[in-house]
Protein backbone atom coordinates (compact mmCIF):
# COMPACT_ATOMS: atom_id res chain seq x y z
CA UNK A 1 0.00 0.00 0.00
CA UNK A 2 3.06 2.23 0.96
CA UNK A 3 4.24 1.69 -2.29
CA UNK A 4 0.89 2.34 -4.16
CA UNK A 5 0.07 5.54 -2.30
CA UNK A 6 3.60 6.74 -3.26
CA UNK A 7 3.13 6.44 -7.07
CA UNK A 8 0.50 8.76 -6.67
CA UNK A 9 -2.56 6.21 -6.28
CA UNK A 10 -5.42 7.33 -4.33
CA UNK A 11 -5.91 5.78 -1.00
CA UNK A 12 -8.75 3.21 -2.31
CA UNK A 13 -6.46 2.34 -5.12
CA UNK A 14 -3.89 1.79 -2.84
CA UNK A 15 -6.01 -0.81 -0.77
CA UNK A 16 -7.36 -2.44 -3.54
CA UNK A 17 -3.53 -2.88 -5.57
CA UNK A 18 -1.65 -3.56 -2.23
CA UNK A 19 -3.77 -6.65 -0.89
CA UNK A 20 -4.00 -7.72 -4.26
CA UNK A 21 -0.47 -7.96 -4.82
CA UNK A 22 0.67 -9.01 -1.41
CA UNK A 23 -2.23 -12.00 -2.18
CA UNK A 24 0.83 -14.03 -4.02
CA UNK A 25 3.39 -13.53 -0.86
CA UNK A 26 0.54 -14.63 1.64
CA UNK A 27 -0.36 -17.74 0.10
CA UNK A 28 2.86 -19.26 -0.80
CA UNK A 29 4.76 -18.11 2.33
CA UNK A 30 1.43 -20.07 4.22
CA UNK A 31 1.58 -22.86 1.76
CA UNK A 32 4.62 -24.01 2.15
CA UNK A 33 4.67 -24.01 5.76
CA UNK A 34 0.83 -25.58 5.71
CA UNK A 35 2.75 -28.48 3.89
CA UNK A 36 5.07 -28.67 6.77
CA UNK A 37 2.56 -29.39 9.26
CA UNK A 38 0.51 -31.91 6.69
CA UNK A 39 3.83 -33.98 6.69
CA UNK A 40 4.34 -34.07 10.31
CA UNK A 41 0.84 -34.98 11.00
CA UNK A 42 0.89 -37.82 7.95
CA UNK A 43 4.75 -38.93 9.53
CA UNK A 44 5.05 -38.09 13.12
CA UNK A 45 4.12 -39.24 16.18
CA UNK A 46 2.69 -38.06 19.70
CA UNK A 47 4.02 -34.59 20.18
CA UNK A 48 5.53 -33.77 16.53
CA UNK A 49 2.15 -34.95 15.29
CA UNK A 50 0.29 -32.41 18.19
CA UNK A 51 2.53 -29.98 16.87
CA UNK A 52 1.78 -30.62 12.85
CA UNK A 53 -1.80 -30.29 14.08
CA UNK A 54 -1.15 -26.92 16.21
CA UNK A 55 0.90 -25.66 13.22
CA UNK A 56 -1.50 -26.43 10.68
CA UNK A 57 -4.76 -24.32 12.62
CA UNK A 58 -2.25 -21.52 13.00
CA UNK A 59 -1.27 -21.11 9.61
CA UNK A 60 -5.07 -21.36 8.16
CA UNK A 61 -6.38 -19.21 10.88
CA UNK A 62 -3.41 -16.58 9.84
CA UNK A 63 -4.20 -16.87 6.10
CA UNK A 64 -7.96 -16.12 7.13
CA UNK A 65 -7.10 -13.02 9.11
CA UNK A 66 -4.22 -11.91 6.44
CA UNK A 67 -6.97 -12.48 3.38
CA UNK A 68 -10.28 -11.47 4.96
CA UNK A 69 -10.53 -10.13 8.25
CA UNK A 70 -7.37 -7.27 8.02
CA UNK A 71 -9.04 -6.64 4.67
CA UNK A 72 -12.35 -5.82 5.74
CA UNK A 73 -11.12 -3.64 8.93
CA UNK A 74 -8.88 -1.48 6.37
CA UNK A 75 -11.83 -0.83 3.66
CA UNK A 76 -14.13 -0.34 7.19
CA UNK A 77 -11.89 2.71 8.51
CA UNK A 78 -11.59 3.80 5.30
CA UNK A 79 -15.62 3.68 4.90
CA UNK A 80 -15.89 5.34 8.29
CA UNK A 81 -13.63 8.38 6.74
CA UNK A 82 -10.26 7.44 7.41
CA UNK A 83 -9.08 8.83 3.79
CA UNK A 84 -5.88 10.50 4.76
CA UNK A 85 -2.83 8.87 3.28
CA UNK A 86 -0.68 9.83 6.34
CA UNK A 87 -2.91 7.10 8.21
CA UNK A 88 -1.62 4.95 6.45
CA UNK A 89 2.12 5.68 7.12
CA UNK A 90 2.47 7.83 3.61
CA UNK A 91 2.77 11.38 4.83
CA UNK A 92 3.44 14.16 2.86
CA UNK A 93 7.45 13.93 3.82
CA UNK A 94 7.71 10.39 3.72
CA UNK A 95 6.09 10.40 -0.36
CA UNK A 96 8.74 12.75 -0.91
CA UNK A 97 11.19 10.53 0.20
CA UNK A 98 13.84 8.93 -2.60
CA UNK A 99 13.30 5.20 -2.54
CA UNK A 100 16.84 4.18 -0.98
CA UNK A 101 18.67 0.87 -2.56
CA UNK A 102 20.96 -0.68 -0.06
CA UNK A 103 23.53 -2.35 -2.07
CA UNK A 104 23.17 -5.77 -0.12
CA UNK A 105 25.09 -8.10 -2.91
CA UNK A 106 28.31 -5.85 -2.44
CA UNK A 107 28.65 -7.60 0.82
CA UNK A 108 27.18 -10.96 -0.20
CA UNK A 109 31.12 -12.40 0.68
CA UNK A 110 31.34 -10.76 4.03
CA UNK A 111 27.54 -12.43 4.72
CA UNK A 112 28.78 -15.96 3.63
CA UNK A 113 31.68 -16.19 5.75
CA UNK A 114 29.81 -14.79 8.70
CA UNK A 115 27.67 -18.05 8.19
CA UNK A 116 29.70 -20.25 7.50
CA UNK A 117 32.12 -18.98 10.40
CA UNK A 118 29.31 -19.60 13.16
CA UNK A 119 27.84 -22.86 11.67
CA UNK A 120 31.50 -24.18 11.67
CA UNK A 121 32.21 -22.47 15.55
CA UNK A 122 29.02 -24.99 16.05
CA UNK A 123 29.99 -27.71 14.40
CA UNK A 124 33.94 -27.42 16.08
CA UNK A 125 31.98 -27.15 19.50
CA UNK A 126 30.34 -29.77 19.15
CA UNK A 127 32.90 -31.98 18.14
CA UNK A 128 35.07 -30.97 21.07
CA UNK A 129 32.28 -31.63 23.25
CA UNK A 130 32.06 -35.39 21.98
CA UNK A 131 35.91 -35.86 21.80
CA UNK A 132 36.39 -34.75 25.66
CA UNK A 133 33.69 -37.85 26.67
CA UNK A 134 30.59 -34.91 27.14
CA UNK A 135 27.39 -35.17 24.57
CA UNK A 136 27.70 -32.99 21.45
CA UNK A 137 24.76 -31.09 22.89
CA UNK A 138 23.21 -31.07 26.22
CA UNK A 139 20.17 -33.87 26.07
CA UNK A 140 17.83 -33.46 28.81
CA UNK A 141 16.48 -36.88 30.57
CA UNK A 142 13.42 -36.95 28.04
CA UNK A 143 16.41 -37.74 25.65
CA UNK A 144 19.05 -39.61 27.65
CA UNK A 145 16.90 -41.19 30.48
CA UNK A 146 18.30 -41.22 34.48
CA UNK A 147 17.99 -41.61 37.69
CA UNK A 148 14.74 -40.66 39.85
CA UNK A 149 15.39 -40.26 43.58
CA UNK A 150 12.02 -40.38 45.46
CA UNK A 151 12.52 -38.37 49.06
CA UNK A 152 9.79 -38.62 51.73
CA UNK A 153 9.76 -35.32 54.07
CA UNK A 154 7.88 -35.16 57.22
CA UNK A 155 6.69 -31.90 55.29
CA UNK A 156 7.13 -30.71 51.37
CA UNK A 157 9.54 -28.37 51.68
CA UNK A 158 9.31 -24.62 49.80
CA UNK A 159 10.26 -24.42 46.40
CA UNK A 160 12.85 -22.08 47.66
CA UNK A 161 14.24 -24.52 49.94
CA UNK A 162 14.25 -27.12 46.91
CA UNK A 163 15.53 -24.25 44.71
CA UNK A 164 18.35 -23.12 46.86
CA UNK A 165 19.37 -26.12 48.67
CA UNK A 166 18.50 -29.71 47.63
CA UNK A 167 19.33 -28.74 43.71
CA UNK A 168 23.02 -26.97 44.04
CA UNK A 169 23.24 -29.92 46.01
CA UNK A 170 22.45 -32.80 43.16
CA UNK A 171 24.13 -30.50 40.60
CA UNK A 172 27.64 -30.78 42.67
CA UNK A 173 27.16 -33.82 42.81
CA UNK A 174 26.17 -34.81 39.32
CA UNK A 175 28.37 -32.43 37.85
CA UNK A 176 25.49 -31.80 35.52
CA UNK A 177 23.02 -28.06 35.77
CA UNK A 178 19.76 -30.75 34.36
CA UNK A 179 18.30 -31.46 37.64
CA UNK A 180 14.36 -31.21 37.80
CA UNK A 181 11.63 -31.88 40.79
CA UNK A 182 8.16 -32.99 40.62
CA UNK A 183 6.20 -32.91 44.02
CA UNK A 184 3.55 -35.70 44.28
CA UNK A 185 -0.12 -34.23 44.97
CA UNK A 186 -1.63 -35.15 47.95
CA UNK A 187 1.73 -36.50 49.98
CA UNK A 188 5.25 -35.43 51.42
CA UNK A 189 6.93 -36.87 48.43
CA UNK A 190 9.49 -34.94 45.98
CA UNK A 191 10.91 -37.12 42.95
CA UNK A 192 14.28 -35.53 41.70
CA UNK A 193 14.81 -36.65 37.97
CA UNK A 194 18.97 -36.72 37.26
CA UNK A 195 20.68 -38.25 34.61
CA UNK A 196 22.06 -41.58 35.48
CA UNK A 197 23.77 -41.70 39.03
CA UNK A 198 26.09 -44.62 40.35
CA UNK A 199 26.54 -46.03 43.67
CA UNK A 200 28.78 -43.52 45.09
CA UNK A 201 26.52 -39.97 44.22
CA UNK A 202 23.72 -42.49 45.37
CA UNK A 203 25.11 -42.63 48.39
CA UNK A 204 27.23 -38.78 48.82
CA UNK A 205 22.59 -37.57 48.42
CA UNK A 206 21.17 -39.76 50.85
CA UNK A 207 24.38 -38.80 53.03
CA UNK A 208 23.37 -34.96 52.62
CA UNK A 209 19.72 -35.68 53.27
CA UNK A 210 20.62 -37.55 56.52
CA UNK A 211 23.04 -34.51 57.67
CA UNK A 212 21.60 -31.39 56.43
CA UNK A 213 17.40 -32.41 56.58
CA UNK A 214 17.29 -34.85 58.87
CA UNK A 215 15.94 -37.51 56.23
CA UNK A 216 17.07 -41.05 56.60
CA UNK A 217 18.32 -43.44 53.84
CA UNK A 218 15.23 -45.56 54.23
CA UNK A 219 13.15 -42.71 53.25
CA UNK A 220 14.98 -42.08 50.06
CA UNK A 221 14.72 -44.45 46.99
CA UNK A 222 16.43 -44.32 43.31
CA UNK A 223 15.40 -46.02 40.60
CA UNK A 224 16.97 -45.77 36.58
CA UNK A 225 14.10 -44.05 33.90
CA UNK A 226 14.46 -44.60 30.58
CA UNK A 227 13.90 -41.88 28.10
CA UNK A 228 10.49 -40.50 27.12
CA UNK A 229 11.71 -39.77 23.63
CA UNK A 230 12.51 -42.95 21.93
CA UNK A 231 15.53 -43.34 18.97
CA UNK A 232 12.10 -44.42 17.15
CA UNK A 233 10.71 -40.84 17.54
CA UNK A 234 14.16 -39.13 17.08
CA UNK A 235 13.94 -41.30 13.64
CA UNK A 236 10.36 -40.42 12.52
CA UNK A 237 10.92 -36.53 13.39
CA UNK A 238 14.04 -36.50 11.19
CA UNK A 239 12.57 -38.22 8.67
CA UNK A 240 9.00 -35.78 8.93
CA UNK A 241 11.74 -32.62 8.57
CA UNK A 242 13.28 -33.78 5.62
CA UNK A 243 9.95 -35.04 3.65
CA UNK A 244 8.58 -31.51 4.71
CA UNK A 245 11.68 -30.04 3.80
CA UNK A 246 11.66 -31.59 0.11
CA UNK A 247 8.24 -31.01 -0.48
CA UNK A 248 8.55 -27.27 0.49
CA UNK A 249 11.41 -27.41 -2.68
CA UNK A 250 9.05 -28.77 -4.91
CA UNK A 251 6.51 -26.42 -4.26
CA UNK A 252 8.61 -23.43 -4.44
CA UNK A 253 10.14 -24.80 -8.05
CA UNK A 254 7.07 -25.13 -8.91
CA UNK A 255 5.43 -21.50 -8.02
CA UNK A 256 8.39 -19.82 -8.99
CA UNK A 257 9.66 -21.94 -12.57
CA UNK A 258 12.87 -21.80 -10.70
CA UNK A 259 15.04 -24.52 -9.04
CA UNK A 260 17.13 -21.69 -7.64
CA UNK A 261 14.64 -20.35 -5.63
CA UNK A 262 14.00 -23.66 -4.07
CA UNK A 263 17.51 -24.81 -3.40
CA UNK A 264 18.06 -20.95 -1.67
CA UNK A 265 15.58 -21.34 0.42
CA UNK A 266 16.25 -24.71 1.39
CA UNK A 267 20.10 -23.38 2.14
CA UNK A 268 17.98 -20.61 4.29
CA UNK A 269 16.65 -23.60 6.15
CA UNK A 270 19.50 -25.64 6.83
CA UNK A 271 21.81 -22.04 7.94
CA UNK A 272 19.09 -21.04 10.72
CA UNK A 273 18.64 -24.54 12.08
CA UNK A 274 22.30 -24.84 12.44
CA UNK A 275 23.03 -21.78 13.67
CA UNK A 276 20.21 -22.35 16.34
CA UNK A 277 22.00 -25.78 16.92
CA UNK A 278 25.57 -23.61 17.86
CA UNK A 279 23.51 -21.44 20.28
CA UNK A 280 22.26 -24.78 21.89
CA UNK A 281 26.18 -26.21 21.91
CA UNK A 282 27.84 -23.32 23.08
CA UNK A 283 25.42 -22.39 26.04
CA UNK A 284 24.65 -25.86 27.05
CA UNK A 285 21.32 -25.08 26.97
CA UNK A 286 19.27 -28.24 27.99
CA UNK A 287 17.66 -29.81 24.43
CA UNK A 288 14.30 -31.58 25.64
CA UNK A 289 10.98 -32.35 23.91
CA UNK A 290 10.47 -28.28 23.36
CA UNK A 291 13.92 -28.29 20.80
CA UNK A 292 11.79 -30.07 18.34
CA UNK A 293 8.79 -27.77 18.74
CA UNK A 294 11.66 -24.58 18.59
CA UNK A 295 13.12 -26.31 15.13
CA UNK A 296 10.16 -26.77 13.10
CA UNK A 297 8.76 -22.96 14.42
CA UNK A 298 12.11 -21.43 13.22
CA UNK A 299 11.82 -23.69 9.73
CA UNK A 300 8.30 -22.39 9.53
CA UNK A 301 9.12 -18.66 10.40
CA UNK A 302 12.09 -18.87 8.26
CA UNK A 303 10.69 -20.01 5.05
CA UNK A 304 7.40 -17.46 5.22
CA UNK A 305 10.01 -14.09 5.61
CA UNK A 306 11.70 -15.30 2.52
CA UNK A 307 8.91 -15.99 0.19
CA UNK A 308 8.46 -12.04 0.83
CA UNK A 309 11.80 -11.56 -0.41
CA UNK A 310 11.49 -14.41 -3.32
CA UNK A 311 8.00 -12.84 -4.44
CA UNK A 312 9.31 -9.54 -4.74
CA UNK A 313 12.58 -10.60 -7.26
CA UNK A 314 9.86 -12.67 -8.82
CA UNK A 315 7.81 -9.19 -9.55
CA UNK A 316 10.78 -7.24 -10.42
CA UNK A 317 12.40 -9.70 -12.48
CA UNK A 318 9.38 -9.45 -14.66
CA UNK A 319 9.64 -5.57 -15.30
CA UNK A 320 12.99 -5.73 -15.60
CA UNK A 321 14.65 -3.38 -18.59
CA UNK A 322 17.24 -3.39 -20.85
CA UNK A 323 19.14 -0.68 -18.38
CA UNK A 324 18.34 -2.80 -15.29
CA UNK A 325 21.16 -4.97 -13.96
CA UNK A 326 20.51 -8.38 -12.27
CA UNK A 327 22.53 -7.52 -9.26
CA UNK A 328 20.27 -4.14 -8.88
CA UNK A 329 17.24 -5.67 -9.74
CA UNK A 330 18.12 -8.16 -6.52
CA UNK A 331 19.02 -5.23 -4.28
CA UNK A 332 15.91 -3.09 -5.16
CA UNK A 333 13.74 -6.21 -4.29
CA UNK A 334 15.69 -6.76 -0.62
CA UNK A 335 15.40 -2.89 -0.20
CA UNK A 336 11.78 -2.79 -1.00
CA UNK A 337 10.54 -5.39 1.08
CA UNK A 338 13.82 -4.40 4.10
CA UNK A 339 11.11 -2.25 6.35
CA UNK A 340 8.50 -5.60 6.39
CA UNK A 341 10.63 -8.31 7.68
CA UNK A 342 12.07 -5.86 10.37
CA UNK A 343 8.70 -5.14 11.31
CA UNK A 344 7.42 -8.31 11.09
CA UNK A 345 10.60 -9.86 13.12
CA UNK A 346 10.77 -7.54 15.53
CA UNK A 347 7.05 -7.64 17.03
CA UNK A 348 7.25 -11.25 17.11
CA UNK A 349 10.78 -11.40 19.03
CA UNK A 350 9.24 -9.07 21.16
CA UNK A 351 6.43 -10.83 22.14
CA UNK A 352 8.61 -13.93 22.46
CA UNK A 353 10.68 -11.89 25.27
CA UNK A 354 7.84 -10.92 27.42
CA UNK A 355 7.58 -14.94 27.32
CA UNK A 356 10.64 -15.54 28.21
CA UNK A 357 10.85 -12.54 31.26
CA UNK A 358 7.43 -13.68 32.33
CA UNK A 359 7.37 -17.31 31.68
CA UNK A 360 7.79 -20.61 33.34
CA UNK A 361 11.68 -22.29 32.97
CA UNK A 362 9.49 -24.50 29.92
CA UNK A 363 8.25 -21.55 28.48
CA UNK A 364 12.47 -19.84 28.77
CA UNK A 365 13.42 -23.03 26.76
CA UNK A 366 11.49 -22.73 24.12
CA UNK A 367 11.49 -18.72 23.84
CA UNK A 368 15.46 -18.33 24.39
CA UNK A 369 16.17 -20.41 21.26
CA UNK A 370 13.59 -19.17 19.63
CA UNK A 371 14.37 -15.86 19.50
CA UNK A 372 17.89 -16.60 18.51
CA UNK A 373 16.40 -18.38 15.87
CA UNK A 374 13.52 -15.53 14.04
CA UNK A 375 16.68 -13.24 14.59
CA UNK A 376 18.83 -15.77 12.51
CA UNK A 377 15.79 -15.92 9.98
CA UNK A 378 15.81 -12.27 9.21
CA UNK A 379 19.20 -12.22 8.77
CA UNK A 380 19.22 -15.42 5.89
CA UNK A 381 16.33 -14.19 4.61
CA UNK A 382 17.75 -10.54 3.81
CA UNK A 383 21.24 -11.08 3.28
CA UNK A 384 21.90 -14.75 2.47
CA UNK A 385 18.77 -15.88 0.16
CA UNK A 386 19.23 -13.20 -2.03
CA UNK A 387 22.25 -13.25 -2.50
CA UNK A 388 22.37 -17.00 -2.65
CA UNK A 389 19.56 -17.07 -5.77
CA UNK A 390 21.71 -14.23 -7.28
CA UNK A 391 24.98 -16.24 -7.63
CA UNK A 392 23.19 -19.35 -8.74
CA UNK A 393 21.90 -17.34 -10.89
CA UNK A 394 24.34 -15.84 -12.51
CA UNK A 395 26.75 -19.41 -12.42
CA UNK A 396 24.12 -21.50 -14.27
CA UNK A 397 21.66 -18.96 -16.14
CA UNK A 398 18.58 -19.88 -17.79
CA UNK A 399 18.68 -21.28 -20.72
CA UNK A 400 16.41 -19.52 -23.78
CA UNK A 401 13.75 -22.14 -23.23
CA UNK A 402 13.21 -21.45 -19.07
CA UNK A 403 10.14 -19.61 -18.47
CA UNK A 404 12.08 -16.97 -15.94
Amino acid sequence: MKEELKAGSTVEEAIKAGFSKALSAIIDGNITTLIAAVVLIAMGSGTIKGFGYTLALGIILSMFTALFVTKTLVNAFYAIGFKSPALYMMSDKEKKKEEKIIPFLSKKNLFFGISLGVIGVGIAAMIIFSATGKDALNYSLEFKGGTATTVVFDTVPSQDVIDSQIIPELEKITGDANVSFQSVNDTNEVIFKTRVMNTEERQSFIDYMENSHGIGAERITAETIGSTISGEMKKESLMAVGVAVLCMLIYIWFRFSDIRFGISSVAALVHDVMVTLTFYALVRLSVSSTFIACMLTIVGYSINATIVIFDRIRENLRAMRRKDTLDGMVNKSISQTLSRSIFTSLTTVIMVIILYILGVSSIREFALPLIIGITCGTYSSVCVTGALWYVLRVKFPPSEDDDD
